[in-house]
C-alpha cells in the first residue's frame, strides 16, 4: 500500500535521483552537490520548522517515487504571528501507474499544521489540484513581465534558448541595438525598446549596495503590508546568499533607489549581464514611489548593457508597470490555502508581500548548476 510520510535524512539521496531524472538531465547521475543542496533547504535552513516537513511518497515496495518540498517562512498577519509554509518542488515519477500520487502528497501537504500555505510556481495541473482542495489563485501574484531594452540583442537571447548557435549572434545585435536606440528620441516611450539617452528615469537614481544593506531594506520597505515575513534569525541573510548564486542567470546585482534629496525610496535584486535578459527575483518600494522605482531599474539595466528585463509581478507595482511599455505573461500561478478566510481576502486585495524573497524563487534550485 502506498504511504506519504516526512521526509528524513536518509531519503535525501534518492529525492536527488527524483529531481535529477525529472527536471535535470536524467541520462546523467544526481550530482552530489545537489544532494548536499537539498539537505540543507528542507532540512537545515534557518527557520526550519520540523513540524512542517517535505513529504516523500511510498510505493507499495517501500520506494520513493513522490516528493514535495516545503520550506517555512515566519510572518505576521495585522501584527499577528503565524506559520507560512511555502510548497517548492512537487514531483511524481512513474504518474501512469499511480496518478494520484501528488494529488495525496498535496493533500497531505494542506492538512499540516502550518497557518497558511502557498506556492508561487503552481503549473496548470498543480493549481486544479489546489483548487479543487479549497486553494485559490492570486492573478495580481501570478504574471511574469518583460521590459524590453536592446530589440535585437533580446530577440537573440530569447531566441538562443531555442537555438544554442544563434547565440553567435549576439555581437552582431549588440552593434544594430546601438544604431538603432541612437536613433530613438530621448524621451521616447518604445515596446521596442528604451533610447540610448532616456530622459524617462525621473528624479531617482540607482545606487549599487551589498547583499547585507539590501537585507536592510526589506523590513521598512514591507511594513506597511498587512501580511508580510517575520525572518527567523539568519533566514533572509541565507536566503540572499542563496539567491546569488544562479549561474544560469548572471552576476547578482543589488541596488537601492535614491532620490534627489538623498531618500531611498525603494531597492530592487537582479541577475544579469551584458546582452543578457536580466531576471528580477526583488523589488522594493514605498507606497506612492513604485513608478519612479521601477524607471531607475530600467534605467540601470540599461546602463549595464543588458538586452532586456524580466520578474514576477507584484500588485504593488502592476499599475505603474502599466503605462511603461511592459509585456505580461502568465507562465505560473501563485496559489494559496488557508483556513483563515481574513489571510485570503486580504491576499486577493493585493495587501501581503509574496513571490521573491517571500516565495521559492530565491532558491539555487532555481536557476543555478551542481555539476
Amino acid at each position: 500500500m502506498t504511504a506519504v510520510r516526512p521526509l528524513q535524512e536518509d531519503d535525501i539521496a534518492a529525492v536527488a535521483g527524483l529531481f535529477q531524472r525529472i527536471f535535470r538531465d536524467q541520462r546523467q547521475p544526481p550530482p552530489e552537490a545537489l544532494a548536499v543542496y537539498l539537505r540543507r533547504l528542507y532540512l537545515e535552513f534557518p527557520g526550519h520548522d520540523p513540524e512542517i516537513a517535505s513529504l516523500v511518497h511510498l510505493r507499495e515496495d517501500g520506494g520513493i517515487s513522490g516528493f514535495i518540498g516545503v520550506t517555512t517562512l515566519p510572518m505576521t498577519f495585522e501584527g499577528r504571528p503565524l506559520r507560512a509554509a511555502v510548497c517548492g518542488s512537487l514531483m511524481v515519477e512513474d504518474r501512469e501507474s499511480d496518478p494520484m500520487a501528488g494529488a495525496r502528497l498535496l493533500k497531505a501537504f494542506l492538512a499540516g499544521p502550518q497557518d497558511l500555505s502557498f506556492s508561487e510556481t503552481a503549473s496548470e495541473v498543480s493549481a486544479a489540484m489546489w483548487t479543487r482542495l479549497r486553494g485559490v489563485q492570486l492573478p495580481q501574484y501570478s504574471l511574469d513581465w518583460v521590459r524590453m531594452i536592446r530589440p535585437f540583442s533580446f530577440l537573440a537571447q530569447a531566441a538562443s534558448g531555442k537555438m544554442r548557435a544563434l547565440a553567435m549572434l549576439s555581437p552582431l545585435a549588440g552593434t544594430i541595438d546601438t544604431l538603432a536606440r541612437r536613433r530613438m528620441s530621448a524621451d521616447a516611450l518604445r515596446w521596442s525598446g528604451i533610447p540610448e539617452n532616456w530622459k524617462g528615469v525621473g528624479t531617482c537614481s540607482a545606487v549599487e549596495i551589498t547583499p547585507n544593506e539590501f537585507a536592510g531594506l526589506v523590513a521598512p520597505f514591507t511594513a506597511h503590508f498587512q501580511l508580510r515575513p517575520d525572518w527567523a534569525p539568519g533566514q533572509l541573510e541565507q536566503i540572499l546568499a542563496d539567491a546569488q548564486s544562479k549561474a544560469k542567470y548572471g552576476p547578482a546585482m543589488f541596488c537601492k533607489v535614491v532620490s534627489r534629496t538623498g531618500k531611498t525610496v525603494g531597492g530592487f535584486f537582479y541577475h544579469g549581464g551584458r546582452g543578457r535578459i536580466g531576471r528580477v527575483l526583488q523589488t522594493l518600494t514605498l507606497p506612492g514611489q513604485a513608478g519612479a522605482v521601477i524607471d531607475a531599474m530600467f534605467a540601470h539595466a540599461a546602463e549595464q548593457g543588458l538586452a532586456g528585463l524580466r520578474g514576477r509581478t507584484q500588485p504593488a507595482l502592476l499599475e505603474a508597470m502599466l503605462g511603461r511599455r511592459v509585456a505580461f505573461t502568465h507562465l505560473a500561478s501563485t496559489v494559496v490555502h488557508a483556513r483563515d478566510a481574513g489571510i485570503v481576502q486580504v491576499l486577493q486585495e493585493g495587501k501581503g508581500f509574496l513571490n521573491g524573497i517571500a516565495g521559492e524563487h530565491w532558491s539555487r534550485l532555481i536557476g543555478d548548476r551542481f555539476d
